[in-house]
C-alpha cells in the first residue's frame, strides 16, 4: 500500500508539532554530554590499549582452547 506524499508530509508535520508541544523546554537537567563523550572515548582507548598489550596472549589462549576442543 502506497501512502500519498501529501498525507505522509501532513502526518509528519502533525507528529512533530505535537511532540514539540509536549516537550518541556525548561529542562535544566539535560545531562552532561561532554562528560559522557569523554567517558566513552576513554573506555574505547582503554580497550584498545589492553588489546594491543594482551592481544598475543589472548590469541594464544584462544588457539589453545580451539586445539583442545578439536581433538
Amino acid at each position: 500500500m502506497k501512502i500519498p506524499t501529501f498525507a505522509f508530509r501532513l502526518a509528519t508535520f502533525l507528529l512533530a508539532a505535537t511532540s514539540a508541544l509536549l516537550v518541556d523546554t525548561d529542562d535544566r537537567e539535560r545531562g552532561d554530554v561532554p562528560g559522557w563523550v569523554m567517558i566513552t572515548l576513554m573506555s574505547a582507548v582503554l580497550v584498545a590499549a589492553l588489546l594491543a598489550i594482551a592481544g598475543p596472549a589472548i590469541e594464544g589462549l584462544f588457539n589453545s582452547a580451539i586445539d583442545q576442543v578439536s581433538r
